[in-house]
């Protein structure tokens, strides 16, 4: 079996009620069974950085942005280059999963939605669930 075919596997298995042909697309639904599933799985403390910059950030990173803006922006907003501490899952109705961080750096508060955050140590469990929903939130 591929890894793919693994990962798919995985995610049927939560969001198809463990059938594995199951229908995989996105829905509110979907999105909350997911949700769920990981407020019930995550191990505490789960640390998280950004998978990549975040949509705050874009012009910064591409370099079409003054980079002192940036360096000041970054004291207020939270970076893909942070590291945070994942807090708790809001409860929300979204079609997004949407959790509260805390920056290491300086304990500040934030909302972010999931999808942009993976966990800090690949080798863990946290990783691959949270690889799992990243991957199919952006994919289905």
């Amino acid at each position: 079996m591929s890894k793919l075919e693994e990962q798919e596997r995985r995610i049927a298995l939560i969001i198809a009620d463990g059938d594995i042909n199951g229908e995989l697309y996105k829905s509110p639904k979907t999105v909350q069974k997911f949700r769920n599933y990981l407020k019930e799985n995550i191990d505490f403390p789960c640390m998280l950085t950004g998978i990549e910059d975040f949509p705050w950030e874009e012009r910064y990173v591409f370099g079409y942005g003054d980079q002192e803006e940036y360096e000041e922006l970054k004291k207020t907003n939270p970076s893909y280059k942070d590291v945070f501490e994942l807090l708790e899952f809001e409860d929300t109705e979204d079609e997004q999963i949407i959790v509260q961080v805390r920056r290491q750096k300086d304990r500040k508060k934030f909302s972010i939605v999931l999808d942009y955050l993976e966990a800090t140590d690949k080798r863990s469990r946290n990783y691959q669930l949270l690889d799992d929903y990243a991957c199919w939130y952006v994919n289905y």
